[in-house]
């Protein structure tokens, strides 16, 4: 059976201003970027770990109609599609501090929890992202 995942998928309404984000804010490394014709083959990772992707995607054919797409692209402005990340930290209080002086906005400051400290934020199309600092 499976013995691993190897990619996950979110959708972006714009795939370089997801790569600035992503690679530019966030510090993940690109992954792949090919362009396949009919799509864009974007997927970055954290640094040193190129065995799980993120797939960053545009909502479109051929995967969905150009109709469902529009659709699936207000439900992604609006944070509605359940599109989410969750990265580890060493520290959580660090990382949100470098990248709030990169500019990011957060939707949670970093806040102990009963597993460790995280914070909440969301990409420039409204996905969900999390970062902890897993108690040790």
């Amino acid at each position: 059976m499976f013995n691993a995942i190897t990619h996950s998928q979110i959708y972006v309404l714009d795939q370089d201003k997801a790569l600035d984000f992503y690679v530019g804010t966030l510090g993940l490394e690109v992954g792949a970027d090919i362009d396949m014709g009919f799509m864009r083959w974007l997927t970055v990772h954290v640094p040193g770990h190129p065995d799980r992707q993120i797939l960053l995607e545009r909502p479109g054919p051929p995967a969905m109609s150009e109709e469902t797409a529009q659709q699936v692209r207000e439900l992604v402005t609006k944070g509605a599609t359940g599109g989410s990340l969750i990265f580890s930290t060493d520290d959580c209080r660090k990382t949100y501090e470098t990248l709030l002086a990169r500019g990011v906005e957060f939707t949670e400051e970093p806040t102990d929890r009963p597993y460790g400290i995280d914070c909440g934020l969301r990409d420039p199309f409204g996905n969900s992202i999390r970062f902890t600092q897993p108690k040790s």
